[in-house]
């Protein structure tokens, strides 16, 4: 097809992680501005799929099961999937996630169309008839945004990250204000430790502090803790989130849901990885790192070099940050 003419029908490939997907929701956003009559889906890992149902730019979700693809049968199942990917028959394939894994289910989808970004890894590029020149220090937003300009779709001044409400759970009763803690990341380097943590909530003094995430249980927490770690849903994630008065993060899938939902009220901390490449998007979001605290929108190329974990004095201060966000 015309790389200029509108599908209709439109698949979407970005299997996973969070923070990925994410930064993908302002190229849907931007798709169904331009081609509202497109039916857009989504092929998504199935623990992610709460954060697009409900979308109003996207249909019916094609889940990714990984985890059934693997051991004895797994490749017979993956044949069998594979099946309902061409049986959809979209007109255009958008590749974001650019692994050959991604670039042969978008080839099994049998669609004539496949466009991808320049920085595709693992031979994927030689399945896509196009591929949208990027730059690999920039942010992921912009990056993946660069496939719209294969489509002759304008990009959104301000990216739209459409999200779903959310829900408190039912026996959460803390009474704003409050701070929600996330010290968790897949990455052991990234993670906070407990003593940490407890430098973090006695800096905030009466201050309630929420304690999110998957991650090891921790003990002794001052009395100003409330631990929800490992005890919401992905959608009691996202109300707590929202009705969060600050967010303090590592570097991770949820510190990226929390800069979507509360960019101004969300500070990612950062030890080796790139906050202008992988950190929060929104300028107004704060970033920690060796030390400093700053707005994103202020960051230099200092902050590009490796980092290390803060200190205990350091995560007090982090809490006095959010204590002046919060009270003062």
């Amino acid at each position: 097809m015309n790389l200029l003419s509108i599908p209709r029908r439109l698949l979407l490939i970005k299997p996973s992680s969070m923070g990925d997907i994410i930064h993908t929701l302002p190229v849907v956003a931007a798709l169904h501005k331009a081609w509202p009559m497109t039916e857009i889906r989504w092929l998504i890992h199935p623990a992610f799929q709460e954060l697009i149902v409900g979308h109003p730019g996207l249909g019916a979700p094609l889940l990714f099961p990984r985890e059934k693809f693997r051991r004895f049968l797994g490749g017979v199942r993956s044949l069998f999937w594979a099946r309902t990917l061409c049986r959809w028959k979209p007109d255009l394939v958008i590749d974001l996630q650019g692994l050959l894994r991604s670039a042969l289910m978008a080839r099994c989808s049998g669609a004539p169309t496949i466009i991808g970004l320049s920085d595709a890894r693992e031979g994927a590029s030689f399945f896509h008839s196009a591929a949208a020149k990027v730059n690999k220090k920039d942010h992921a937003v912009i990056r993946y945004l660069a496939v719209l300009g294969l489509l002759g779709i304008p990009v959104q001044q301000t990216p739209t990250f459409f999200l779903p409400e959310g829900n408190i759970p039912a026996s959460f009763s803390i009474k704003e204000p409050f701070v929600v803690l996330h010290p968790y990341a897949r990455g052991e380097a990234k993670n906070l430790n407990e003593e940490q943590v407890i430098a973090f909530c006695k800096a905030l003094g009466t201050v309630p502090v929420v304690l999110v995430g998957q991650g090891k249980k921790m003990s002794s927490l001052p009395d100003n803790v409330s631990d929800w770690a490992g005890r919401t849903t992905l959608l009691e994630l996202i109300g707590i989130l929202r009705k969060a008065s600050f967010i303090v993060s590592s570097d991770s899938g949820p510190m990226h849901l929390a800069a979507a939902l509360q960019p101004a009220k969300t500070i990612a901390i950062h030890r080796w990885s790139d906050p202008l490449r992988v950190g929060p998007w929104a300028e107004e979001s704060f970033v920690w790192k060796n030390g400093l605290i700053a707005r994103k929108g202020n960051l230099t190329e200092q902050f590009r070099a490796p980092g290390r974990t803060p200190s205990l004095e350091e995560m007090k201060a982090i809490g006095l940050h959010a204590w002046n966000q919060v009270v003062g």
